[in-house]
């Protein structure tokens, strides 16, 4: 029997090349998007979710069980960037982006497990960023977002474990994907304090976008994971110097490691 899976941002990017990448290998795939409308030619069906509204999750998992009886995986895909100086964002544009990266994946987590409960059996992948494992300087709001999502999955693993039920988190690093156009990035003021390293650094972030890894290892990466019967706890997946940032975290001395990032976005 094929398995079912739900992608949550389906539509564009990494969800999109997942998608694309489990239909061929004969999953039966669902994703998700604000506007479904604008996506009629996709490969696999986009229904509308909004991981910000209860009431449209429920009604997506409700749909895929339904039609399926099933629901096997959830891919918890959908999230937001967000640039600036932590001390110039809107506290508004804070809590958004919480309330997409970390709140909305906890209400998509919460809409499957009843159903996977009754399987007694269930994959949920929690894709976060390689930026979640550090405080990056003008990503700090994304970085503890990811970072936050890491530590949940942490706990609810244990929580889930008597019901068969698997999750795990899947951290990409830079990939060439359309998400430094979706994000939210705080106006350089001509009379901020940060205008000079901020305009620098942010031109640094979008050019590692653009010359990023193909959302294909990403989907592939993924594929492995389903098939995996107990998978990890953590998987990473980027170019070696990005994976390796994490180990260096783990055994330099914290001052070292900060002045290396300081060095690096040339701060």
């Amino acid at each position: 029997m094929s398995k079912v899976v739900l992608i949550t941002g389906g539509s564009s990017g990494i969800g999109k090349s997942i998608g694309t990448y489990l239909i061929k290998k004969s999953f039966k795939v669902y994703g998700t998007s604000r506007n479904p409308d604008r996506y009629k030619e996709s490969l696999f069906p986009i229904l509308q979710l909004d991981v910000k509204d209860v009431t449209s999750i429920e009604k997506a998992v409700k749909t895929i069980i339904d039609t399926e009886g099933r629901l096997d995986v959830l891919i918890n895909n959908a999230g937001a960037g967000i640039t600036g100086p932590i001390e110039e964002i809107p506290e508004e544009e804070i809590r958004a982006n919480f309330d997409t990266n970390f709140f909305g994946p906890i209400n998509v987590i919460k809409a499957v497990l009843p159903q996977m409960r009754k399987q007694h059996s269930g994959l949920i992948i929690n894709v976060t960023s390689i930026a979640g494992y550090m405080g990056l300087p003008y990503r700090g709001i994304y970085s503890a977002s990811k970072g936050a999502l890491e530590l949940l999955t942490e706990a609810f693993r244990m929580e889930i474990k008597g019901f068969n039920i698997e999750m795990t988190n899947v951290a990409p690093g830079d990939f060439a994907t359309n998400i430094a156009a979706g994000r939210y990035h705080a106006p350089i003021l001509e009379n901020s304090p940060y205008k000079k390293p901020y305009g620098d650094t942010l031109k640094l972030m979008d050019s590692h976008v653009d010359s990023g890894s193909d959302p294909n290892l990403m989907a592939e990466a993924v594929y492995k994971v389903i098939l995996i019967k107990k998978p990890k706890v953590h998987y990473k997946v980027g170019v070696f110097m990005q994976k390796f940032s994490i180990i260096l975290k783990r055994i330099l001395p914290d001052r070292l490691y900060e002045k290396l990032l300081i060095n690096h976005y040339k701060l």
